[in-house]
């Protein structure tokens, strides 16, 4: 059992979600141009031990796609106002990609909501990432895509899937058969908008430009996982040590051999070592009186901070 699409309207705007389990909530979050599918792999094991609550974000699956606001501030409330619809106080959260910079943006804004965090190959660590997506926040990437999810195109392109493989994978290595499955989806002009206002929001052609290292120091005390694939031609590895650097609390795991999609990679490995996370590490109590301390004080910001607007 996956847990079936479920639907409650929210700000005029409808929201997928899945929810199913039982135990203490553990929010999952996707990345760009995915949706809740992406964690069908692992849910059936996290959900043995957590009720797990699975959201299509906003422009993302099944769940609307309106001329709205994308940036990743405006997901951690879209976050928070879900869990308030459904009930939920508290949460340990995991982020992949995006969902990782929503996540972080999440524990930011709402500490006393955040329990504890995983990282999956997440954004906001650093400038780096595929080109595609520094791509998609040129003037005139929106006619390009269209052509390109066109579908004569889009029908080229995976006829093509086979020796694109052979030739590495385009540069997506072991990603390069789900990128495309989850290209096809921008054949929707819907979908397509969402898709680049979102990168837009969070990049620009020099690469992404949010982050979180400039206040890592306000999660020094957030039980924190850091999960990365060796091979992951979407955002580099290297950004995994990165953000251990930054989060010296927390615990790093690489997947040798996988791509951007470390739960795809080995699904029972990746749901072993987040429930063996969450059971042996005590949820983040939240003292307002040291969060306000901290920020008073503030923190220099670490190596591979960006200072640039």
């Amino acid at each position: 059992m996956t847990g079936d699409l479920q639907f409650r309207e929210i700000h005029g705007y409808r929201r997928a979600f899945r929810m199913f389990g039982d135990g203490p909530p553990l929010l999952l979050i996707h990345g760009i141009a995915d949706s809740s599918e992406t964690w069908l792999p692992v849910l059936p094991a996290l959900a043995e031990h957590h009720t797990v609550i699975v959201p299509d974000l906003l422009g993302h699956g099944r769940s609307d796609k309106p001329r709205a606001d994308y940036a990743v501030a405006a997901y951690a409330c879209g976050m928070r106002d879900l869990l308030a619809v459904l009930g939920v106080d508290r949460v340990s959260v995991v982020g992949h990609s995006l969902g990782g910079g929503v996540a972080m943006q999440f524990a930011y804004q709402f500490p006393e909501r955040c329990e504890r965090l995983v990282l999956v190959s997440s954004a906001g660590i650093g400038p780096e990432m595929h080109a595609v997506f520094r791509l998609a926040t040129l003037p005139g990437a929106g006619p390009a895509l269209r052509i390109l999810s066109a579908s004569p195109l889009r029908g080229a392109v995976l006829t093509a899937a086979p020796a694109l493989r052979l030739l590495g994978g385009a540069g997506l290595g072991p990603d390069l058969d789900y990128v495309l499955d989850r290209y096809s989806e921008l054949a929707d002009p819907t979908a397509r908008k969402a898709f680049l206002r979102t990168v837009r929001a969070a990049a620009d052609p020099g690469g992404q430009a949010i982050t979180m290292l400039d206040r890592s120091y306000l999660a020094r005390h957030l039980p924190t996982l850091i999960v990365w694939g060796s091979r992951d031609a979407i955002i580099p590895a290297a950004h995994a040590r990165r953000a251990r650097q930054a989060l010296p609390g927390s615990a790093l795991e690489i997947f040798e051999g996988a791509g951007h999609f470390p739960h795809h990679h080995d699904p029972a490995r990746f749901a072993s070592l987040v429930t063996g996370f969450l059971r042996d590490t005590e949820p983040d109590p939240f003292d307002r009186r040291m969060w306000q301390e901290a920020l008073r004080e503030g923190h220099p910001a670490p190596p591979g901070a960006s200072s640039g607007a």
